[in-house]
């Protein structure tokens, strides 16, 4: 099944279009528990209620072999039926991000990825030769240092633009197989509605709701395509640690059930 199938099910399924990011801290997780056992537990309490988790590698990779073993333990026990967006920003020369594909794909199982394009299109390309996997381009990212190359105004022909906007244009082309999205942090809104505005069907991933102060009202207002859909709110922290206690699960799938019911309010 293509992501973008999978990812319609799952939110139509649990009328979500909220991802749970798995960006487990060992340090934050109850005293006496494992990585995976948190997760397990995360995931147990949340899977009903989204439409996919994001695992992000770094926290994982922080842990060394045990990290990564945590990781694909979790990433092979969410439910078949949820898409899992490998939260890795990778990005290199060919041979390189071909190697990137395999792992993220072939041998983690992923159903899709986040990718730097800065190395440009063959650096991209091997992703999305993956043509039922969902590669998810860093567009307007959510962090306060986008501005450094994000905002720097570009006279690239046809219009000359803002380099965010130059990124997202690029992606519209190498969008052949119709697997293609883009990253747009909720802290950014007016761009994020320029960005629907310019490519209506895209599908975006959205960082920066919760602990980064994104507005959902004002998200979802530049985001929403025409179908009231078209988005991947993703929320991390605010779910993850919604509570330090035994609870910590129950207060998960609390956090994830309003964020859902939110959402759906102002779609």
């Amino acid at each position: 099944m293509k992501f973008t199938e999978k990812l319609a099910n799952a939110a139509g399924k649990n009328h979500s279009l909220v991802c749970v990011g798995l960006d487990t801290d060992p340090a934050l997780v109850p005293e006496k528990m494992g990585v995976f056992e948190f997760n397990k537990a995360i995931i147990d309490a949340t899977a009903d209620l989204v439409c996919a988790f994001k695992p992000n590698f770094a926290f994982y990779e922080a842990m060394g072999i045990a990290g990564m073993e945590a990781l694909k333990k979790t990433i092979d026990y969410i439910p078949k039926n949820i898409p899992v967006i490998a939260d890795a920003k990778r990005g290199d020369i060919g041979n390189t991000s071909r190697a990137y594909a395999r792992a993220i794909f072939d041998y983690y199982g992923c159903d899709a990825v986040t990718v730097s394009p800065y190395l440009g299109f063959d650096s991209v390309e091997p992703f999305v030769n993956y043509s039922d996997k969902g590669v998810f381009i860093l567009c307007r990212t959510s962090n306060a240092g986008a501005v450094d190359f994000q905002s720097l105004l570009c006279n690239v022909p046809p219009v000359p633009g803002h380099l965010f906007e130059i990124v997202a244009r690029k992606a519209a082309e190498w969008n052949k197989h119709g697997n293609v999205g883009l990253v747009v942090g909720a802290t950014y809104p007016e761009e994020l509605g320029l960005i629907r505005q310019n490519y209506p069907d895209m599908l975006l991933l959205i960082p920066g709701i919760g602990a980064q102060g994104g507005d959902i009202e004002v998200t979802l207002r530049n985001g929403l395509d025409r179908q009231k859909a078209g988005v991947i709110i993703n929320s991390s922290r605010q779910i993850l640690y919604a509570s330090k206690g035994k609870d910590f699960a129950q207060a998960a799938r609390k956090a994830a059930g309003d964020l859902r019911d939110k959402i759906n309010q102002y779609r």
